[in-house]
């Protein structure tokens, strides 16, 4: 791969900024393993290799089991997520893929009702947040390395 620009060297304020929202989503009511599924779905959809290693290995040390992060890619089909947990599924693919029919209400309106109006904003804006960075780390072609 072709050396691309370091965003964080060029504009560290702006990288500053996309911290304060890390900052702020790590002390909502959301729980770190749902947050770190949130992370993961959206970074599959994206193509976002570097999300997706960071995020895996961030789930693991919380404890989620392999087996539940590999059944992420096909989530849909697999039983090994609770019903809220399928509802933000639902919301992260949707948001991500927010071009292909928005969020429909049927997603919308389950989210809701399994998490209610505080939690869905939180839902939403780690997904607004997560998709701010796949979108970095894939345009800027960033390779993850631990440590």
């Amino acid at each position: 791969m072709s050396a691309r620009i370091n965003i964080s060297q060029l504009e560290p304020q702006a990288i500053k900024a996309m911290m304060g929202l890390e900052s702020y989503m790590a002390g909502v009511d959301l729980s770190p393993k749902l947050r770190q599924l949130i992370k993961i779905r959206a970074s599959m959809v994206n193509n976002c290799a570097y999300c997706i290693q960071m995020h895996t290995l961030e789930s693991k040390k919380l404890g989620d089991d392999e087996q539940r992060l590999f059944a992420l890619a096909a989530w849909q089909e697999s039983p090994l997520f609770t019903d809220k947990e399928r509802a933000v599924l639902a919301l992260t693919d949707a948001v991500t893929q927010i071009p292909n029919q928005g969020v429909t209400d049927a997603v919308y309106n389950q989210c809701l009702a399994v998490l209610g109006e505080q939690a869905l904003a939180q839902c939403m804006m780690q997904i607004v947040t997560i998709n701010a960075w796949n979108r970095i780390a894939v345009a800027t072609k960033m390779v993850f390395s631990e440590g």
